[in-house]
């Protein structure tokens, strides 16, 4: 779709809805690193928090402002003032006014179900409360954001109520009125009736702040956007609390690329990928596979079908290109691949291999039958690209394993169990016996292994292992069951994953272990 002139803000509220999220505590140094990035991103408000509940925002406000931001103005979050308290005596509002920001954007109720239960007050006090908070606000601030707390399921019950709300607001003189599905639980057919509704009647801007309860807050979004909304609230990957806000990372490629709507430029949401990526990291979190835009899997094919189309056309299984979001297109394998999965993996590995080699027949057969065992080579491309080398011809054997062995002892009770690894290898015509201990069984053979390989690789030393997991690939045989381990390894510039398959786990881990370790030394020569 074209482009159109229509300019929509983004409001990112990661560091205040989102820093809710369970498990989630934002440092005050993690808050401005995500701040800069924010701002590389192009978005257009950035929430620090809120001054006036803790000192760490109040912290925020004062080191955000020595930023050099190019792109993003701060909007401080309060309340409006107390029930009983006069406006310019009230603590939130001073802390806001304190935080020095040119934004600031405050919440109000406006379903009536709150304010008498809530707050405890009438509807018209309510409204006074509104009005006079933002009017205030704007004799000391530049703009002044309206955030309706409650306001679908305020509308729904009371809908003249929630009207007058946002009319105070509008002669308060707030210049943006952001509709807010605080409970998350609005369907989007709801959002698009209220929305042509209050279009009619509300004459500033208008902004959308949706929470992701119904799994319908991106929708929600989109479709406020489609009536007139110019202004989305939401978070970095969905961050927030409960289930979530609405996710910038598919909001802004959503009304970027497809609805072609000015958000942010080009070049900034190139950048889309990397800020979901750091935010997370920041967080602590695992990366989502599976989500939309900036996860692993999100333009990763596995079929065989599939992969022979998007090689002539990746359009036929992609309904963007993955480099618009600095994303990047995947072709796994597993046993559902064909010939275009081994060609398309072979040139990524800068294997040539011809269209019409027999040798592809031999790789398809033996990923198929290595599946049937338990193998899985999705998350283990290293051990893949051994795999294929093997067949090939192409691979070097580094050295020969004469024998290992484990012994794992507890002495006593209370005390924490001893892992040791004794191990022989043959290198050319060299005999090296060692030995190591670790934390645990695995780990003691990582390190024995390394300790009798680095005298003749020292290029080793510049492995770390990452990452370790095991699965139970056999229900119902309990201890003799079947498992698969997955090893993610790397150095200096990339990680690369391995993987082995056998009923015993320590055998597993060597294979997985013996396959890192043979593809660095293969990369190095």
């Amino acid at each position: 779709m074209g482009k159109t002139t229509r300019k929509v803000e983004i409001y990112d509220t990661t560091l205040r809805d989102g820093a809710q999220t369970e498990d989630i505590s934002f440092s005050v140094e993690d808050k401005l690193r995500i701040t800069e990035k924010l701002d590389e991103l192009g978005v257009h408000y950035v929430e620090g928090g809120w001054p006036g509940s803790n000192p760490r925002d109040v912290e925020y406000f004062k080191k955000v402002r020595k930023l050099p931001l190019r792109n993003t103005r701060i909007a401080a979050f309060g309340s409006t003032h107390r029930p009983k308290h006069k406006v310019e005596d009230d603590v939130n509002i001073k802390a806001l006014l304190n935080a020095n920001c040119g934004t600031v954007t405050i919440v109000g109720k406006t379903w009536d179900f709150h304010v008498r239960e809530a707050l405890r007050i009438s509807l018209k006090e309510n409204l006074d409360i509104i009005h006079n908070s933002i009017a205030y606000l704007k004799k000391h601030v530049d703009r002044v954001f309206f955030d309706a707390e409650h306001f679908f399921d305020g509308y729904r019950d009371n809908p003249e109520f929630s009207t007058k709300c946002l009319l105070a607001a509008q002669d308060a003189g707030a210049d943006c009125i952001v509709l807010c599905d605080t409970n998350g639980g609005t369907l989007p057919g709801s959002v698009r009736a209220i929305m042509e509704k209050i279009g009619k009647k509300v004459t500033v801007d208008i902004g959308i702040h949706t929470h992701n309860d119904s799994e319908c807050a991106v929708a929600n979004s989109l479709i406020a956007v489609e009536l007139g909304a110019s202004q989305v609230q939401g978070t970095i990957n969905g961050l927030g609390e409960r289930c979530g806000n609405a996710n910038l990372c598919s909001v802004i490629p959503n009304l970027q690329i497809k609805l072609g709507l000015n958000a942010i430029t080009d070049d900034q949401i190139r950048r889309l990928r990397d800020v979901s990526r750091y935010v997370n990291e920041i967080a602590n979190l695992r990366h989502f596979k599976r989500q939309p835009f900036v996860g692993d899997s999100a333009f990763a094919h596995k079929g065989g079908i599939h992969v022979s189309a998007i090689v002539k056309r990746p359009e036929t299984y992609e309904h963007i290109r993955p480099e618009l979001v600095g994303n990047s297109q995947r072709v796994l394998i597993s046993d559902l691949a064909g010939k275009s999965n081994i060609l398309r993996k072979a040139s990524e590995f800068g294997i040539k291999l011809a269209p019409d080699s027999p040798q592809i027949q031999d790789i398809v057969t033996q990923l198929k039958d290595l599946e049937n065992q338990g193998f899985q080579f999705e998350g283990a491309e290293a051990s893949f690209e051994l795999l294929m080398k093997k067949t090939l011809g192409l691979h070097k054997r580094f050295f020969d394993l004469i024998g290992f062995r484990v012994i794992v002892e507890k002495r006593e009770e209370k005390e924490e169990s001893l892992s040791e690894a004794t191990i022989m290898v043959k290198v050319g015509g060299h005999v090296e016996h060692t030995a190591a201990t670790g934390e645990g069984p695995v780990n003691a053979i990582d390190n024995a292994l390394r300790k009798a390989l680095e005298k003749f690789y020292p290029q080793l030393k510049q492995v770390k292992l990452h990452d370790y997991k095991v699965r139970v690939l056999t229900a119902g045989k309990g201890t003799s069951a079947k498992v698969r381990v997955l090893v993610e390894s790397g150095d200096e510039e990339k990680r690369w994953g391995t993987v082995g398959v056998s009923e015993n786990i320590i055998e597993a881990s060597w294979q997985a272990l013996v396959d890192s370790i043979e593809y660095k030394l293969l990369k190095e020569e």
